[in-house]
């Protein structure tokens, strides 16, 4: 993060951005004729901030609530009698385990262990499995989906896949459910964190709502068709408490809730035991060692890892990606991966990887920032509490 500005990964130059044909969501001039300054991002051109100030968006989605459009994010359907056992053949996620319209955070891995990307896979009661995965990962992931999918049929297996063209904006903070229960209606408070249904928002047909987000707030995504996602959007934003959010109050309010963004945090060169991921590998599926790259993650487990990703609190100048970790010594035992400062904390917040002896929270270290050594210790995530409506 640039100070309390723009996220520096956001913002390619220019130039790039002129050679390429940007992708734009079915929000995009709305956006502009909001005021939105667009950024290139993932391949697409979407808003890093409005009118607002970056620390009052961010602080708006803490106390009340924001739209984010995420709709350059993949959304996929999985059908057939064999959808479940064909997405657990790519993920370390135990979805066979979850109850209709219960969703869970999981991750793509290779056969080397590492990231391939994170999704989120709800299992719905309407014969399909939902999944949502980043939008820098839309050709990767799609490729080894279809991939996959060839194998399997090949094998006799019934599953298909159907890329979905809806929209997804994300409503996000507490005052969430008071503004969207006016438009909805299911009682959300029998909707819990990582639950979703199909149902009529404000009239508009065809939607999904998922109580999820990447806030660390209360919080739901809502998959609209594309032609509906303006209409939805200006009618959430009737309500005085609902403001639109860009990429940078995303960027910090995601850190606070120590949440990875991929490709910095974790990428195919980090394990989920590295990354401190180990609780999204299902139980059963570590028993069974059937997911791609198990053979290496699950001795991990027991094992320990050389290094590990940890929280790192810090006064004084902003620590950003790539900054040097160093013992109290000066060695360099690891590298910052995502850093800004909070506007909640009014410190400097910041994830990265040092080495698993230096991991423990508590631990003093040092951070290079223009060369100087600026003290900084281990801390806990999520750095700033998160508030997952978990029911009453």
């Amino acid at each position: 993060m640039c100070s309390f500005g723009t996220p520096c990964n956001v913002i390619k130059r220019r130039q790039h951005s002129s050679r390429v044909a940007l992708k734009k969501t079915p929000l995009y001039e709305f956006h502009r004729a909001q005021g939105g300054k667009m950024v290139e991002f993932a391949g697409w051109s979407m808003p890093v901030q409005y009118k607002d100030s970056h620390i009052n968006s961010h602080m708006h989605t803490r106390q009340h609530c924001s739209i984010f459009d995420v709709s350059h994010m993949l959304q996929t359907k999985v059908y057939g009698r064999d959808r479940v056992k064909f997405i657990e053949s790519l993920i370390v996620g135990d979805i066979a385990e979850l109850k209709d319209n219960q969703g869970t955070l999981s991750l793509f891995t290779n056969t080397k262990g590492g990231i391939m990307d994170d999704l989120i896979v709800t299992k719905t009661d309407q014969g399909y499995l939902y999944v949502v995965s980043n939008a820098g990962c839309a050709d990767k992931d799609s490729a080894h989906m279809q991939a996959r999918l060839q194998e399997f049929k090949a094998a006799g297996h019934d599953v298909d896949l159907e890329f979905m063209d809806e929209s997804l904006i994300a409503l996000q903070g507490p005052s969430m459910a008071q503004v969207l229960q006016k438009g909805v209606g299911d009682d959300l408070r029998k909707l819990t964190f990582m639950t979703s249904v199909l149902t009529p928002v404000f009239g508009i047909q065809g939607c999904r709502v998922t109580r999820c987000g990447y806030t660390g707030e209360d919080g739901v995504e809502i998959s609209v068709p594309s032609g509906d996602v303006v209409s939805l959007t200006e009618k959430l934003l009737a309500d005085s408490e609902v403001k639109l959010a860009g990429l940078g109050a995303r960027n910090s309010l995601r850190l606070e809730a120590g949440l990875c963004l991929y490709g910095n945090d974790i990428d195919e060169t980090t394990t989920p035991v590295e990354a401190s991921l180990v609780w999204t590998i299902g139980k059963r599926r570590r028993q069974a060692r059937d997911f791609p790259g198990a053979d290496i993650i699950v001795p991990q487990i027991k094992a320990k890892t050389q290094r590990k990703r940890v929280g790192l609190i810090s006064t004084g100048p902003p620590v950003r990606q790539h900054t040097p970790i160093l013992s109290s010594d000066g060695r360099v035992i690891g590298e910052v991966t995502s850093g800004c400062p909070s506007p909640c904390l009014k410190q400097n917040v910041a994830m990265g990887y040092v080495e698993a002896g230096f991991s423990k929270v508590g631990t003093s270290i040092q951070v290079e920032v223009r060369k100087k050594a600026v003290p900084a210790v281990v801390s806990k995530m999520p750095f700033v509490p998160t508030k997952y409506y978990m029911g009453q």
